[in-house]
């Protein structure tokens, strides 16, 4: 892996200022071979390599709920995890998170939640709106609230979302926490503010990302290989 991060101060209009922490960036090549770690039995044959073991993502998660805690120390945070693709990654921030503020020995509540499902898309077209279920996101208004995804592939969704957030909602701040940014020719510009790693354009599943709802358990991130696309295009869970 080469680490080429550097920090970009931003200073956004709402009242915590802060410095984006850049992604760990895995390069185009960084592949671990499959056979050199455990994968389950049944996605044997339909993953190419692994690109960022379990205790790794761990690790790195512990690094993004330090960044955050100091960053908003003394504000309780509501944490937004959008489903389902962020739950794995949402249940170790929430972990990590709790030990640092029970550790320094904090008074205040460091943070509340909820869970959300986000579209912004009918069939394969865009519709410019975005769709909010599973939370009443009026009640946010002048709260401090950290959206926590798995994966910024174009970044649309998120970028339709804020503007939801800032035009009919009015939070104190919004921000999001993403445990991947994809480095892809179509994404729009956004970028996250806390990121986890930085990855190539690949087809990625594991640790709760998924290609047609498999590969949710598989512990570490990997690239499904082209036998694993065929394969459980056809297939459906039961």
């Amino acid at each position: 892996f080469n680490n080429k991060n550097n920090n970009n101060s931003i200073k956004m209009t709402e009242s915590i200022t802060f410095d984006r922490k850049l992604p760990y960036i895995l390069n185009d090549n960084d592949e671990i071979p499959i056979e050199l770690f455990y994968t389950p039995q049944h996605y044997h044959g339909y993953l190419s390599s692994i690109l960022i073991p379990h205790g790794t993502i761990l690790d790195r998660v512990e690094k993004l709920a330090y960044d955050i805690s100091r960053d908003y120390d003394g504000n309780t945070i509501h944490l937004l995890c959008v489903l389902k693709g962020g739950s794995m990654f949402f249940q170790d921030l929430c972990t990590a998170l709790r030990k640092l503020h029970d550790y320094a020995r904090k008074t205040y509540v460091p943070y509340t939640f909820d869970f959300i499902r986000v579209k912004s898309y009918e069939g394969t077209e865009s519709t410019g709106n975005v769709e909010i279920t599973g939370c009443d996101v009026s009640k946010l208004t002048g709260k401090h609230v950290l959206f926590v995804e798995d994966i910024i592939d174009t970044g649309l969704t998120m970028t339709k979302l804020f503007q939801h957030m800032k035009e009919h909602v009015k939070p104190a701040s919004v921000k999001v926490a993403s445990l991947l940014e994809k480095r892809t020719s179509r994404s729009s510009g956004f970028k996250g503010h806390y990121v986890g790693f930085s990855v190539p354009d690949k087809f990625v599943v594991g640790y709760c990302l998924d290609y047609n709802e498999f590969f949710r358990d598989l512990n570490h991130i990997a690239v499904i290989n082209q036998a694993g696309i065929d394969k459980y295009k056809v297939e459906s869970l039961p």
